[in-house]
């Protein structure tokens, strides 16, 4: 049951990180209203021309990795990063939506800690 529930979080949280990604690219979504200060850092992601199309592809990628049971562990290291920027954003910017990011990092670490075994080689000696 436990494994059913995770599969489907990770399903969830996967075309989540996908269709942000893809949102990027395509800006099919509308923007919500920003601060001044939320468009300065707009700003400044849009004058860095790279960091945009790196982290929408970091989103795909591992959005995929991670709705797929087998590809899961690799999936959630690789979405990691972006989820702590994600959280870390909306610590400091935008608290009204925290609950959501805080709800999406726990999937992400859920399913870090359920691949663990699959981890331990790369860190034993």
């Amino acid at each position: 049951m436990k494994n059913k529930i995770l599969t489907g979080l990770c399903v969830l949280f996967g075309l989540m990180m996908v269709n942000s990604g893809l949102n990027k690219f395509f800006n099919y979504m509308p923007m919500p209203e920003m601060s001044e200060e939320m468009m300065q850092i707009m700003g400044g992601f849009i004058a860095i021309k790279w960091i945009l199309p790196l982290v929408a592809i970091a989103e795909i990628i591992g959005g995929i990795l991670i709705a797929i049971p087998k590809t899961r562990a690799l999936g959630a290291i690789v979405i990691l990063p972006v989820m702590v920027g994600i959280v870390v954003h909306h610590l400091v910017h935008d608290m009204s939506t925290i609950g959501i990011v805080l709800i999406l990092f726990a999937i992400n670490i859920w399913a870090i800690v359920d691949s663990w075994n699959k981890y331990k080689p790369m860190i034993e000696n």
